[in-house]
């Protein structure tokens, strides 16, 4: 069993509009994953840095960061990381490219961890609907074209409301979808926004949506999280 999450950090300003990269690491010990896709990992403008010093990440917690960033201080690509295991030995990463309006991406890495091989994809998709397809299909058409396939877990901020319409479908029909619940907005969760998808040769053993008191402080999303296996 591995446990995987998906948080949407909001570049780390919380319900009291103050940023604080303290808080949202007590978030993500309270989840304790072992794989961890953040979206909003980096600021918006100037040299667009990791809202996560690397000090902290290091001198702080388990995990390492894997660094997307195309600018020096950043930490994600176009806000998109993955946290690992400080023992997890990471085969290979790259960035996904997709068509969009704004700066929108996704990020892919294998990883050799104690239950085996595993390939993530994190990603935070458009607020169009139109293009959250076309995201979708990228994504999708990316993984068909990788030569080695490896059980599949895909997570992040989809910004598809309508349940089993739009991108939604369209990751369906190769994934299963973690029965999470709602986790936006963080003090009245009505929206599931954030998802996490696996391959058929993965199964979901539990999952939930991280609400308390600090995560719904933290960020405008809440935590979600998924426990799976192999079949």
């Amino acid at each position: 069993m591995i446990k995987v999450a998906s948080y949407n950090i909001r570049k780390g300003v919380g319900a009291d509009r103050r940023r604080n990269p303290d808080r949202i690491l007590d978030v993500l010990r309270e989840v304790d994953a072992d794989v961890i896709a953040l979206q909003e990992a980096d600021r918006r403008f100037g040299e667009r840095e990791g809202v996560l010093p690397l000090h902290l990440i290091e001198d702080h917690s388990d995990w390492k960061p894997i660094i997307y960033g195309m600018k020096a201080r950043s930490l994600g690509w176009h806000g998109n990381t993955l946290l690992v295991r400080k023992s997890t030995r990471v085969v290979d990463f790259e960035v996904i490219h997709l068509p969009s309006l704004e700066p929108r991406g996704a990020v892919m890495a294998d990883l050799s961890t104690d239950a085996g091989m595993l390939r993530v994809v994190g990603m935070h998709l458009d607020l169009s609907g139109l293009w959250r397809r076309r995201q979708a299909g990228a994504i999708l058409s990316h993984l068909s074209a990788c030569v080695d396939r490896q059980p599949t877990v895909m997570m992040g901020d989809l910004n598809e409301w309508t349940r089993g319409a739009g991108c939604l479908r369209d990751f369906a029909r190769d994934f299963t979808f973690a029965e999470t619940g709602p986790s936006f907005h963080a003090r009245r969760p009505i929206g599931r926004l954030d998802r996490i998808m696996v391959s058929s040769d993965l199964r979901i053993l539990d999952c939930g949506v991280h609400a308390t008191a600090v995560s719904r402080k933290a960020s405008d999303h809440l935590p979600i999280w998924a426990a799976v296996g192999p079949r």
